[in-house]
């Protein structure tokens, strides 16, 4: 949910166009590259104002937009997802919604925390599964589907626990029995299963 600078001059002028006693929609894109459709106003640098309507009818359309863009940049790597996909009997469509919420399909991706590539591996995960060049979309990939082959076992297919423990780590999800009460992992999941939905529609 992240906004440029520009965005609180432009609510401010929204807030004056419209009245509070008026309707009116916004479309606003987030850090993690969702879209938000609400009818209030939001400021900070979290809230990235795309559009504005006193219709609510044609938001989803342009919300849409953003996922089709993403959705796009998979042609890419469509080949080597499935072909992992189905080596390690992972949902095509799961493994899709890790790289769009972890790295929106970049390749170069790289995190605050070291984790790298497509599927953003961390650089002992990397290790456990012999990726000798952690930014090879290739190799990244694979060692991807392979670990969530692993967390899919591991959980007996509890779809939520495996995507918590991608994000947050297997000794958190373990710790509390489930989805650990981080709020951004509880975000990331919520994502994911979003994006999984998405995706499983275009299979």
């Amino acid at each position: 949910m992240r906004i440029y600078s520009s965005a609180l001059t432009i609510g401010v002028m929204l807030t004056l166009l419209w009245p509070l006693s008026a309707s009116a929609y916004f479309l606003y894109q987030l850090p993690d590259g969702s879209r938000l459709i609400t009818d209030r106003v939001h400021y900070g640098p979290h809230y990235k104002l795309i559009r504005a309507s006193r219709e609510a009818n044609n938001m989803g359309r342009y919300a849409a937009r953003h996922y089709r863009r993403h959705s796009s940049r998979t042609r890419d790597y469509e080949k080597l997802i499935r072909h992992f996909a189905h080596r390690y009997d992972v949902d095509i469509a799961l493994v899709k919604a890790i790289i769009h919420t972890e790295s929106y399909f970049n390749p170069d991706a790289t995190s605050k925390v070291g984790a790298s590539g497509l599927m953003q591996l961390m650089p002992a995960t990397a290790e456990r599964y012999g990726v000798t060049d952690i930014y090879d979309p290739r190799q990244n990939l694979e060692a991807g589907v392979r670990y969530l082959r692993h967390l899919l076992v591991k959980y007996g297919n509890r779809l939520r626990f495996a995507i918590a423990a991608y994000n947050a780590g297997e000794t958190a999800v373990q710790k509390y029995n489930g989805i650990p009460p981080y709020p951004e992992t509880q975000r990331y999941v919520s994502k994911v299963m979003e994006r999984v939905s998405y995706y499983s529609r275009w299979q």
